[in-house]
């Protein structure tokens, strides 16, 4: 910062940077819990196609793939937190980042297990 204690624009830059990093994160969030969306859409429309493990591969694959770019996002986000230094904003801390991929992965993770092992008729 300058002597004055004012951010100069190369501080706000940083900052715009941070929050812009900040939006890209929430977007994959959204992205990956649209996965997870239609892995269990695909299971609960499709559930009576036989034979029975083709939805539940399918839907798999897309709760798989919400993990990925959970974990893909959060490395990502966090990477970028780490590099910059936030100058007037309050960023989000790397291990909040962690803390949500985790529990929205499990949350993916225990729908895989389910579709599974639950028989619904």
């Amino acid at each position: 910062m300058k002597e004055d204690d004012q951010p100069s624009r190369d501080d706000l830059a940083e900052d715009r940077t941070i929050l812009a990093n900040e939006r890209t994160f929430g977007s994959w969030m959204r992205t990956s819990i649209g996965c997870v969306a239609l892995g269990v859409g695909f299971q609960g429309l499709f559930r009576s196609m036989e034979p029975a493990w083709i939805p539940r591969a399918i839907a798999t694959a897309f709760l798989l793939l919400a993990v990925l770019v959970l974990v893909l996002a959060e490395r990502r986000a966090s990477a970028v937190i780490d590099r910059l230094r936030s100058h007037v904003v309050v960023t989000a801390k790397p291990m909040n980042l962690r803390l949500i991929t985790i529990l929205v992965a499990l949350g993916a993770l225990a729908l895989t297990l389910a579709i599974w092992t639950v028989d619904i008729v």
